[in-house]
């Protein structure tokens, strides 16, 4: 199948500024850094899965991704994130022959090996487009495409219904993919609530610092 997965990652430092409300700088760049962590934790357990690329201008995360068996690319500047994604698309298909690839976010911290397996296979036959929204049903939060370049990125408001209909003018019908942890990105103090209570309710506990400097 040769899937690749692309993890596109902010600067730890940088990220999450809309829960400043609730969490410290300090306390957002440790989320920040566990949820690639887990991402990359997940994303090792797929056999599927041939590969995992991580682009970041943060060599912060460029490391820790490493450590996990990653390939990285370091952006320069403030890239934007559809040319970013287009040009590690071409990283892949140029250097590993990637017949398709999997954009994941990197804030997706209760994401199950489970979610991945069954992405791919609604993926069996290509062409193929899965979608994975947010619980707001505005975002993507996963997007598996085969054969890579099939269809133009589009992240950014309402990148969903764009990813919808960029499939649809390449002749793909999209499959959506309906789970509720991957529609779990942790973005604002709502989705922190509502990850808290998930881990409670799984009897994972939560780190201590969550929620408190």
């Amino acid at each position: 199948m040769n899937i690749w997965a692309i993890v596109p990652v902010k600067p730890f430092n940088r990220s999450k500024s809309r829960l400043a409300p609730v969490l410290s700088s300090k306390q957002r760049a440790i989320l920040s850094r566990q949820m690639l962590e887990q991402t990359l934790q997940t994303l090792r357990q797929v056999d599927e899965i041939s590969g995992v690329l991580v682009v970041s201008r943060d060599t912060a995360a460029l490391s820790l991704a490493r450590r996990y068996d990653a390939q990285t690319v370091q952006e320069s500047g403030s890239p934007e994130l559809n040319d970013a994604l287009t040009r590690a698309t071409q990283a892949v298909v140029a250097t590993w022959k990637a017949r398709g690839v999997l954009i994941l976010a990197s804030d997706i911290p209760l994401m199950r090996v489970q979610d991945v397996k069954e992405m791919l296979a609604l993926a069996a036959v290509p062409p193929a487009v899965v979608l994975a929204t947010d619980r707001r049903q505005d975002g993507t939060n996963a997007l598996l495409i085969r054969p890579a370049g099939l269809i133009t990125y589009s992240y950014g408001a309402r990148s969903f219904h764009r990813h919808l209909e960029a499939a649809r003018m390449a002749g793909v019908e999209p499959q959506v993919y309906d789970s509720p942890t991957l529609a779990l990105d942790v973005d604002i103090p709502a989705d922190l609530d509502l990850y808290r209570e998930m881990l409670i309710e799984r009897e994972l506990g939560q780190p201590a610092w969550l929620g408190s400097d």
